[in-house]
């Protein structure tokens, strides 16, 4: 049986210190509430969004050098710090607005713990 993915994405994403920005371009203020916004989508909404094809990359993805100054690779919920209200096969819905995995040739960024781990962009 294979692990649980959200469960590792939570645990992957907790292991990360939420005063310390895994990125020099993510201020530690801007980083804090990205981080419990992903954890809280982890918990409610990640086994659904696994079930629907989300990838770690689609989701919690940073450029690889240049982290979140370029944000059309990052993942969904390493933009706004906002708070998932549903899950979709193309989209994430948050109380003001979407955002979307339906562009042609999307390529995503690596996920912000593998980011953090290699130190980039600091």
């Amino acid at each position: 049986m294979l692990p649980d993915a959200a469960a590792l994405w939570r645990s992957a994403i907790e292991d990360l210190s939420p005063h310390a920005s895994p990125c020099r371009y993510l201020t530690p203020a801007r980083w804090a509430p990205i981080r419990e916004s992903a954890i809280d989508f982890c918990d409610r909404l990640g086994a659904e969004a696994h079930a629907l094809g989300w990838t770690a990359a689609e989701l919690f993805a940073l450029h690889p050098e240049h982290g979140a100054l370029r944000i059309e690779v990052c993942g969904v919920m390493m933009i706004t710090g906002n708070r998932a209200q549903a899950v979709e096969p193309t989209r994430v819905v948050f109380e003001r607005g979407s955002a979307y995995r339906t562009k042609a040739g999307q390529v995503w960024g690596i996920p912000v713990w593998e980011f953090a781990k290699k130190g980039a962009g600091r």
